[in-house]
């Protein structure tokens, strides 16, 4: 038996379309807190920053939470697919050198969303930046470290 046996109901209807807003969402591996020590948080934003600067996408709001990250892009160049490989595979290696780890980081996989082309960006944005306060993480998203957002 497959371990996931509808995991390739996933990619079913995925598409990239360039200039389209998507919300992409991606999970460490057993949701194991790994971003809780921020130095390693500010590697894997170092990594979105780093498609954003590409031209792979115009990056327009991102969260690294303790277990996941949240990030609402404009697509440019390359499929969905390729930009979440290159960005996973890179933080994998860049984290676990730093970490002193072998083996996965993230599940396989990722959720995304692709946004309407009348859906109000803003409201997203907003959504993922607010995310450490209803996890609790701190009490004013000014004392979180590992986020950003362009109308900022």
């Amino acid at each position: 038996m497959h371990p996931r046996p509808n995991s390739h109901l996933l990619r079913r209807g995925r598409h990239s379309e360039p200039g389209r807003g998507y919300l992409l969402t991606a999970v460490v591996h057993q949701r194991r807190p790994v971003f809780t020590d921020w130095r390693l948080g500010r590697l894997l934003s170092a990594e979105l920053r780093r498609i954003h600067d590409q031209g792979w996408v115009n990056s327009l709001a991102w969260v690294v939470m303790p277990d996941h990250f949240h990030w609402l892009i404009q697509l440019e160049q390359h499929s969905l697919a390729r930009i979440m490989q290159t960005t996973k595979s890179r933080s994998t290696l860049t984290i676990n050198r730093a970490s002193n780890r072998v083996g996965a980081l993230w599940q396989s996989g990722y959720h995304d969303r692709a946004l309407r082309d009348d859906e109000d960006l803003l409201p997203f944005a907003r959504y993922i930046v607010a995310n450490p306060l209803r996890a609790g993480l701190v009490e004013k998203i000014g004392d979180y470290p590992l986020w950003d957002a362009c109308w900022l």
